[in-house]
């Protein structure tokens, strides 16, 4: 069983269509341009104790993981999206109360005749956790 069939049953808090603008892109004339991005994000966790209390300090404030993207975004210029995918995602399992994520970033109008590129990857916090052990993270 994959890491992400491990989590289909889990509780999951949905972002989709955040726009956000970005310094991105491994052209000269990109670093010079912002362009929009767009993410979408499955943040898997559990919802038994935000279920019972409702309470916003018990759930994953989908609010704040904006907050965290948009300001990811806004650091630096990043050339690749792979990149960007994988530090917002690692950072996101570090700061909130998920246990993985799947995030999609896409770049509208990036090549022509397409409605957009982009990238989708999954993280959890297993592979997050070896990552840090093995000192890739």
């Amino acid at each position: 069983m994959s890491h992400k069939e491990n989590f289909r049953f889990h509780d999951t808090v949905l972002v989709k269509g955040f726009r956000v603008d970005a310094s991105i892109g491994v052209f000269e004339w990109e670093k010079q341009i912002k362009q929009s991005l767009v993410f979408d994000a499955e943040l898997y966790s559990d919802f038994s104790t935000s279920g019972s209390s409702d309470a916003i300090e018990d759930a994953v404030d989908y609010s704040a993981v904006c907050g965290e993207i948009a300001m990811f975004v806004s650091r630096k210029h990043y050339q690749l999206l792979e990149y960007l995918a994988e530090q917002i995602s690692q950072h996101l399992l570090s700061k909130f109360a998920i246990d993985a994520i799947s995030l999609a970033i896409y770049k509208p109008g990036a090549v022509p005749s397409t409605e957009y590129v982009g990238v989708k990857m999954f993280r959890s916090k297993v592979n997050h956790n070896s990552a840090e052990q093995s000192g890739r993270c």
